[in-house]
């Protein structure tokens, strides 16, 4: 199957935050990405665009890696690690090997979440994680339901199933060792998948927009296209095929959207800096 990806990373809306990080020189710190993504599938191709949104100061942008022939992902949350002594960060978009088959401490684990090519996918990065984590040894004030890490997996299913965007969570628990005082040992849980595209059979299609941390701020871009956003609204007017596949969109009918003429207004609501663009 022809697969096309374009892969827009936009650099913008710098803000600041306390960083995530271990108070002691001898350990690792941990540096969070936020942003939001949005993806735009139709028939034959997906657009998406991933907006940095700080979390802290001097924090990665979202970071966009191929995962194999039919998939990409976008990483947000703690995509870079620091050890004190090494000037070069650890970045969870290196280095990763994907699994040449089921793991069998994992089996049957997933109950039926993903298909078996993105649960080895999963178990890969839960294998880097893992030991990342385990050297946090202090009480982190973190939320316990806002993952750790996450990926935004954006591709093709097997066989002829179409598009596909899951995201895939990694949460923490933390656990104190009270034979050695104030001694915390860090555990990342298994993965947990969510399958946010394609929508239940009879529902509509819309663009999909997904957020790190938390839930997204302010209207999406599907809210402003179907509210007559006024610089989206002009940019439409000027052109019948935008004004087109606008139209198509906020029908509920994103996958007929011509992409070329979505792509005209897609990244338009945010300034864009720099742009990274691959094509699969």
């Amino acid at each position: 199957m022809f697969f096309a990806l374009l892969a827009f990373s936009i650099l913008n809306l710098a803000t600041s935050a306390p960083a995530f990080a271990q108070d002691k020189d001898d350990e690792i710190v941990a540096t969070l990405t936020g942003g939001r993504v949005i993806i735009h599938a139709t028939q034959e191709s997906i657009t998406f665009i991933a907006l940095d949104e700080p979390i802290e100061a001097g924090s990665a942008p979202p970071r966009v890696m191929s995962l194999d022939s039919r998939h990409v992902a976008v990483l947000l949350g703690s995509s870079e690690w620091r050890m004190p002594a090494d000037p070069n960060p650890i970045r969870m978009d290196q280095g990763y090997t994907r699994t040449a088959g089921p793991d069998p401490r994992y089996q049957s684990s997933y109950s039926g979440e993903a298909e078996a090519d993105l649960e080895q996918m999963g178990v890969g990065f839960l294998e880097k994680l893992t030991p990342l984590a385990a050297r946090l040894h202090h009480k982190l004030d973190f939320p316990a339901d806002q993952p750790l890490f996450e990926l935004v997996v954006i591709g093709f299913g097997p066989r002829d199933y179409g598009p596909e965007v899951w995201t895939v969570e990694y949460r923490m628990t933390q656990s104190n060792v009270s034979t050695r005082g104030d001694f915390w040992q860090t555990r990342v849980l298994r993965p947990r998948f969510v399958q946010i595209y394609p929508p239940e059979k009879h529902d509509p299609r819309k663009l999909v927009e997904t957020c790190y941390p938390g839930l997204c701020k302010g209207p999406t871009l599907q809210q402003l296209l179907e509210g007559n956003e006024p610089g989206l609204e002009k940019l439409a007017k000027s052109d019948s095929k935008v004004a087109k596949a606008a139209a198509v969109i906020t029908n509920g009918q994103a996958q007929k959207a011509v992409r070329q003429d979505a792509d005209t207004f897609s990244a338009r609501p945010r300034c864009l800096s720099s742009i990274q663009i691959g094509i699969l």
